[in-house]
């Protein structure tokens, strides 16, 4: 459960709460979409409408690791169990219930696209990304079942500690539609210091889960945030292709750190590398991945986002990969 403080903070974020442990927000990029302005770069990079973006989480304050790079609280973590749950159904419905709610906020105000608007009340993407570790979530194979059964695209981020949770997914035919592991430092010691797992094992069990991605039957990502002067050496760029080697993913998703929320206090706004700075670590990457078919396929500047695969064809996410 969230106590009243934790649920004062979230709500002025701008998050709605749904249930006991679940929240939802409106991004400004979906907010740029129904004021017909440019999509995000999941938009760009698999064909989504930003529009029709729901990030969500299961977990809203319950995570293993306080990263140096998160927006959230994180000094106030629930920890790693969810005592009282709500079920799938239950979530999904107030998730879009809760989300209708923030989109009508919107609804009077000028430069409104109103097609745009009207196709925002209904989502077709579900992100589990905004805040806490979804794996955490007990039922999470029934939760990315409902999101199914509404035949929506699911996209489940994870910080890869709960290997034998992705392992249940992949046995009950619930994987989604893609599986993004975010990959935050190249080497245990750098791990320790930015991701700051309660987790003795932690290095391990993200190994363990980068070990399942190859045989895995769904769209597969490895996600890497870049902090200046923290995880951007020559040294960094070997280790990172070791690792994308290890999961053989699908894409590559080369991010750098912005500072928002709770990380500017943190690491401050001088930690921020450019998209130039991302753009050319992304091809010193690129140059360790030599033999492994990886391509610079795609890019979005102002996300500091670098989008590198295997096969470009496959980018835009097709009906039946859903």
């Amino acid at each position: 459960m969230l106590d009243k403080k934790i649920k004062n903070i979230l709500e002025k974020s701008k998050y709605r709460i749904a249930g006991k442990h679940s929240a939802v927000k409106i991004c400004k990029w979906t907010k740029k979409a129904i004021r017909g302005e440019e999509g995000c770069w999941k938009e760009k990079f698999y064909g989504i409408k930003s529009s029709r973006c729901c990030q969500f989480s299961p977990s809203v304050m319950w995570c293993e690791n306080k990263c140096l790079h998160c927006w959230m609280p994180i000094e106030l973590n629930l920890g790693t169990k969810i005592k009282s749950i709500d079920e799938p159904k239950e979530i999904i419905d107030e998730i879009v219930n809760e989300r209708r709610g923030l989109l009508m906020g919107f609804k009077s105000r000028q430069n409104l696209d109103l097609k745009k608007f009207k196709e925002a009340l209904t989502p077709s993407l579900f992100t589990f990304s905004l805040s806490g570790e979804p794996t955490l979530y007990p039922k999470l194979a029934e939760l990315i079942k409902e999101v199914k059964k509404r035949d929506a695209i699911s996209f489940l981020v994870t910080n890869g500690l709960n290997p034998k949770k992705i392992e249940e997914l992949e046995k009950k035919n619930c994987l989604p539609t893609q599986l993004i592991v975010s990959v935050n430092a190249p080497n245990e010691s750098l791990y320790q210091k930015i991701c700051r797992s309660c987790k003795k094992d932690a290095w391990k069990k993200l190994n363990e889960t980068l070990s399942l991605l190859p045989k895995l039957k769904c769209r597969t990502v490895i996600r890497l945030t870049l902090i200046k002067e923290m995880n951007m050496k020559e040294e960094h760029a070997k280790q990172y292709a070791e690792l994308i080697k290890k999961a053989s993913p699908l894409f590559v998703h080369v991010k750098g750190y912005v500072a928002l929320g709770c990380s500017k206090e943190r690491l401050g706004e001088e930690k921020m590398p450019s998209h130039k700075e991302v753009r050319e670590f992304a091809q010193k990457i690129l140059k360790q991945l030599k033999n492994e078919k990886y391509k610079f396929l795609d890019e979005k500047k102002e996300s500091f986002v670098v989008l590198l695969g295997k096969d470009k064809k496959r980018m835009k996410i097709q009906k039946n990969e859903i």
